[in-house]
């Protein structure tokens, strides 16, 4: 039928939409775009297209998604982004049906995020303090050994998206600043306390940034970022912050399968819960909007809980 849009065309409409209304920032946008293109390649393989398929299309690109090793969490992303796709494509009117409606996911568990004991993060930030007073290392190799140190430090005490953390503007680093404004998902601003430790490391890199650019005409410290590209114009990027994240916990002697920016922010949170902070303090901490997102770290609350009662309970078995 002519004058139907191309599933190219209607992707963009789609992530318009999403940036327009709901504020969807640039990950989500492309998570969702890699998505919907996978979803569209299958489609015209079989001669279909997002205005064409029916229900058993799609349960069949959800079959072939398990059939090439997709985990459940996998396909139930990919439903999901289906699922939206096809309401605004019925709101749009491009679309009489929505053939995602009857659509059932995977079953999954309730996986609980991987978190790092608190010895083990004191284990990272040991090391990486360690490394920034090595004496027999080039200028250039410390400094960076300083911004991985003030990148843990920072992450670790405020629990920042990797997104939210490379990004910080040099503002952030204000002596006198107790707390930063961060621009998270949606374009949405919170308040995040600093702690001495970090103000301190941040303070010492920027020291040590300058010092290294001070004969130079034009000082990487006048970038606007805090942590800018040392090549490119611009900040850090989270995959390089990943790679160092992972060669620092390959040294601190811990698995490096195990250590990533997402896992020292459920450190972060897990950390402040077990010491008895507040579920709605951590979601805001977080940048949660919904603070069932944040309930995934209720098993540190109950274990908690249950040592409380086990140790002070006056009935309790000593």
């Amino acid at each position: 039928m002519r004058g139907k849009p191309s599933d190219e065309k209607l992707i963009n409409l789609f992530l318009d939409m999403l940036a327009a209304e709901q504020g969807a920032g640039d990950n989500t946008l492309q998570a969702y775009r890699r998505d919907l293109t996978d979803f569209s390649e299958f489609l015209t393989r079989a001669s279909q297209s997002f205005t064409s398929a029916d229900t058993q299309r799609l349960r069949d690109y959800l079959a072939d998604l398990d059939v090439r090793g997709f985990k459940s969490s996998s396909v139930a992303r990919r439903l999901s982004a289906m699922r939206h796709l096809f309401r605004f494509l019925l709101n749009e009117r491009i679309r009489k049906d929505d053939p995602a409606a009857i659509l059932s996911g995977p079953k999954r568990g309730r996986g609980l995020p991987k978190v790092l004991s608190i010895a083990d993060v004191d284990r990272m930030l040991a090391k990486a303090k360690e490394l920034t007073l090595a004496g027999e290392a080039s200028p250039l190799k410390r400094l960076r050994a300083m911004r991985l140190y003030c990148l843990l430090e920072v992450l670790y005490a405020t629990g920042l998206r990797v997104s939210e953390l490379v990004s910080l503007p040099i503002t952030a680093a204000r002596r006198d600043a107790s707390m930063i404004v961060v621009r998270g998902k949606g374009d949405k601003e919170r308040l995040v306390p600093l702690n001495d430790a970090s103000r301190q490391a941040m303070a010492d890199y920027l020291a040590a940034m300058a010092e290294l650019t001070a004969a130079k005409k034009k000082s990487i410290a006048s970038s606007k970022w805090l942590f800018p590209s040392f090549g490119e114009s611009g900040h850090l990027t989270r995959q390089h912050f990943a790679r160092d994240l992972k060669e620092l916990a390959s040294a601190a002697g811990l698995p490096p399968r195990l250590v990533s920016p997402h896992v020292l922010r459920h450190a972060f949170a897990s950390h402040l819960l077990h010491n008895g902070a507040d579920l709605r303090i951590v979601q805001t901490l977080l940048g949660h909007t919904d603070i069932s997102t944040t309930q995934i770290y209720t098993h540190v609350v109950e274990e908690r809980l249950k040592s409380l009662v086990r140790d002070l309970h006056p009935l309790a078995e000593k």
